[in-house]
């Protein structure tokens, strides 16, 4: 059995290139998929298919239009959904995508450092598990295979 998973969070830094290559030295029999982790290319999809648009509220909203719907159907083909919330980045993308995981019933793991405990509260409450780590949310995966 081989399982997808898509890796929402913050675009900014590599944190999936860390835990793509930890899955791979786990040995785990996952595939990953992740938001547009192109930020340039994210903020102009909607100009990019639809055209100029006559401002930057219609430029944002064509743009969040096409990423909301590529994220939707990439959750819709995950089998699990983990959302890593870090310290250095308002994480409203995150937040959205794990709601989504959850709404549409995926299994959602959160990742989230203790200082963010109280302002992920409710979140965390909806979702299936909470962990600190990277290395914690992989064991979660892992167990699935024992």
């Amino acid at each position: 059995m081989e399982l997808t998973v898509y890796l929402a969070g913050q675009i900014h830094n590599n944190w999936r290139e860390e835990l793509i290559n930890k899955a791979k030295e786990k040995n785990l029999p996952v595939n990953f998929v992740a938001p547009q982790t192109n930020h340039e290319r994210s903020d102009s999809i909607g100009e990019d298919i639809l055209g100029k648009q006559p401002g930057n509220v219609y430029r944002d909203d064509a743009a969040s239009a096409i990423n909301n719907f590529r994220t939707e159907v990439l959750i819709q083909k995950s089998d699990i959904v983990i959302a890593l919330f870090g310290e250095t980045y308002k994480q409203w993308n995150t937040a959205m995508d794990a709601t989504t995981a959850i709404n549409l019933n995926k299994p959602t793991i959160i990742i989230r450092p203790n200082s963010l405990i109280h302002p992920l509260k409710e979140l965390s409450n909806k979702a299936n598990v909470t962990v600190e780590t990277v290395e914690q949310a992989l064991d979660v995966i892992g167990y699935i295979f024992e």
